[in-house]
């Protein structure tokens, strides 16, 4: 079998995040002609599952950078979480090199998940931050941290740079950034190209091919697995060297592109 695997921001969304016409017709297309098609996202499930015309495309959803497996169904089948005390020293850490700090849990995020950061003013982001316990997270019963994002304004990017030079300490996490002004943690566990893995392990498939596509760096990892990987045109320089191919933008259906013209898998 072989497996299509699709981030969502900046390559299967299009920069008003919505799927086109044109890319909701290819995915149909590949599911037609036999393939295994996987959205492979940073975002957490009831996020995604809220865009335009993803759950009707009835595909399997690695979430969280791979914290988190859904069957089509909806179904979990596979996830792996944060330490709590692993979370609390990477709490400590983050707050002592002032960055903001999203949390994401089996009870939501706190203060708030990333798509819920758009269209808000600096002022009302830093307030959000500065009013989170993040340490009360903690007491809420039956919970489980998934991800942490580090998070700055686009006017303080050299911070990201020092976050990832003090994470580099920690084995058990993986650290990637699917925008240039954060980065994602989770558990080492949790990387897009481990869970396409995982995924043939949990359902009994073996994919004979991969392709994949994305724009930021937390889909390395899907690169470094594939038969072919595919970075979007929007993409920063350094995520198309480390792609084998380059399509069209997120705004110009760069997914079908490369599918129809390149690939010609339909």
């Amino acid at each position: 079998m072989k497996c299509v695997s699709l981030d969502l921001d900046g390559t299967l969304l299009n920069s008003e995040h919505i799927i086109s016409n044109e890319d909701r017709e290819t995915v149909n297309l590949l599911k037609d002609t036999g393939y295994q098609v996987i959205i492979n996202t940073g975002r957490q499930y009831k996020d995604i599952i809220k865009i335009h015309g993803v759950k009707e495309l009835n595909c399997p959803i690695i979430c969280l950078n791979g914290s988190m497996i859904y069957s089509a169904t909806g179904e979990i089948i596979y996830e792996t979480t944060i330490d709590p005390t692993l979370y609390s020293e990477l709490i400590r850490l983050l707050k002592e090199l002032e960055v903001g700090i999203l949390v994401y849990t089996n009870k939501g995020g706190f203060p708030a998940t990333l798509p819920l950061l758009h269209n808000k003013s600096l002022e009302e982001i830093n307030k959000m931050f500065a009013e989170q316990d993040y340490y009360s997270i903690l007491k809420i019963e039956d919970i489980k941290i998934y991800k942490l994002i580090a998070w700055v304004d686009h006017s303080q990017l050299e911070k990201i740079q020092m976050v990832k030079e003090h994470l580099r300490k920690f084995a058990s996490i993986a650290c990637s950034s699917s925008f240039p002004n954060n980065v994602e943690i989770t558990s080492s566990e949790a990387q897009k190209g481990k869970a396409i893995r995982r995924f043939e392990s949990l359902t009994g498939v073996s994919f004979s091919e991969i392709y994949s596509f994305g724009d930021g760096g937390n889909d390395i990892s899907q690169f470094e697995i594939s038969t072919a990987s595919f970075a979007m045109d929007n993409a920063p320089e350094e995520i198309k060297e480390k792609a084998s191919h380059v399509t069209k933008s997120n705004n110009e259906s760069g997914v079908s592109f490369a599918i129809k013209h390149i690939l010609e898998l339909i």
